[in-house]
């Protein structure tokens, strides 16, 4: 268990939506809470295995909603 992400609190699968520092925006769904590693690159899996990499320095702030 990842006790570094308060994104485990939603439950075992969410939504992600991560607002860039450009101005950009990304929407990512079916995050596995599970999988989060936070640090200078957060990491995480998707239920379907994707696996992503964000560079914080460059994320502004990050909405987490829960999967229905």
């Amino acid at each position: 268990m990842n006790l570094l992400s308060s994104a485990n609190k939603q439950g075992r699968f969410v939504t992600k939506i991560i607002h860039f520092i450009d101005g950009h925006r990304k929407t990512i769904h079916k995050v596995d809470t599970h999988s989060i590693e936070e640090g200078k690159y957060t990491k995480f899996k998707t239920k379907d295995g994707r696996l992503f990499l964000i560079n914080e320095k460059n994320v502004l702030m990050v909405e987490i909603f829960k999967e229905n």
